[in-house]
């Protein structure tokens, strides 16, 4: 792929940062668009992202992302979007792909066994990780049946790293994860 949009999301603890940079350094030309930051852009009235009231804030934010992710692939990048990109988000992504259908959009779901996930998330140790069992099992559960999208999911339950990146760059060459615009 010369450049395109991957969007790999999944819930916390997954792998998707780690393995998103992992990915983008393959490429000669690449971003790497970890979409925590741009919650982190908003310096007054933010609202936590999982938070119900948060919906306003979070269309706005994800537009945003999916703004910049295809500017960078208009550009010649190979742009990959990592963070919590659900299905309910998702549509901020197909609509720039409908306008600019010469960017390929894939569309990337990891998803170990729950108690792997908040085992890995709970293991984490950044300052500002979110190791919190409630918030991390909630994203979960709102990954754990994607109906149409379900396709889309790679149990990555018994994988390393290396492991998980081998799978999303074939998955990419194979274009079996790209969306319809």
């Amino acid at each position: 792929m010369r450049r395109g949009v991957v969007v790999l999301t999944g819930p916390p603890g997954a792998g998707k940062t780690t393995v998103a940079v992992r990915v983008a350094r393959r490429y000669a030309m690449a971003v790497h668009l970890h979409t925590d930051d741009f919650w982190h852009y908003i310096v007054a009235g933010a609202i936590p992202p999982y938070e119900p009231a948060s919906r306003s804030q979070n269309e706005t934010v994800m537009d945003v992302i999916a703004g910049a992710a295809f500017s960078y692939a208009d550009g010649g990048f190979t742009t990959v979007v990592d963070g919590i990109v659900g299905p309910w988000m998702l549509d901020h992504f197909r609509k720039r792909a409908r306008s600019q259908p010469q960017i390929p959009l894939h569309y990337m779901v990891l998803r170990p066994h729950r108690d792997v996930t908040l085992a890995r998330a709970q293991g984490r140790t950044a300052p500002d990780a979110l190791v919190d069992r409630h918030p991390i099992l909630t994203m979960w559960d709102q990954f754990a049946d994607l109906d149409d999208l379900e396709p889309h999911v790679l149990d990555t339950s018994d994988q390393d790293t290396p492991e998980t990146e081998k799978r999303v760059m074939d998955a990419i060459a194979s274009g079996h994860f790209r969306l319809a615009p």
